[in-house]
C-alpha cells in the first residue's frame, strides 16, 4: 500500500494515531493492545530522517513518540476532550437519575436534553464545586 502524505498531513495522521492508541492503551496496564503500540511505531519510524525527525525517539529498541512531540500540545488535547467527555456522561446520568432512571422514549427525551443542559451549564459555570455527595459511611 502506498499513501502520499504532505509533511503537515503526516503530521495529524501522526496526532491522531498517538490519540487512538492513548485512548485504547493508556488505562489498560500490561493488558495493552500491542499491535496499535506497533502502528504507532511504525508510523513515527517513519520520522527518523526527515524534517519530522524531533518527533520520534528510539527507546528498547522501539521507535516512539519523542518527548518534544509528547509536550508539544498533544496531551492538552486529550485533556479537553476526557474533561468534555466527563461532563457530558455526569450530566446525563444526573439527568437520568433525576427521572428515575426511566427508559429513554420519544416522550421523555425532550426532558431528558433539557434537564442535560441545565447540569451542562452549571458544570461549565462552576465545574464541579457545586456537587456534594451525601453519603454518610464516606463521614460527610
Amino acid at each position: 500500500m502506498k499513501i502520499e502524505l504532505t509533511d503537515k498531513q503526516f503530521r495529524r495522521l501522526l496526532d491522531m494515531v498517538f490519540i487512538g492508541n492513548w485512548i485504547l492503551n493508556s488505562t489498560r496496564g500490561e493488558d495493552r493492545f500491542h499491535d496499535y503500540d506497533e502502528v504507532e511505531s511504525k508510523l513515527f519510524g517513519l520520522c527518523k530522517h526527515g524534517p519530522l525527525a524531533s518527533l520520534t525517539e528510539e527507546w528498547g529498541g522501539v521507535d516512539i513518540p519523542s518527548r518534544a512531540f509528547c509536550e508539544g500540545g498533544i496531551h492538552e488535547a486529550i485533556m479537553d476532550y476526557e474533561d468534555t467527555v466527563f461532563f457530558e456522561i455526569l450530566a446525563e446520568e444526573l439527568a437520568r437519575r433525576d427521572m428515575d432512571y426511566q427508559p429513554i422514549s420519544q416522550e421523555n427525551y425532550d426532558e431528558l436534553v433539557s434537564r442535560m443542559d441545565e447540569y451542562i451549564t452549571e458544570f461549565e459555570a462552576h465545574g464541579t464545586d457545586n456537587i456534594l455527595v451525601d453519603n454518610p459511611e464516606l463521614g460527610q
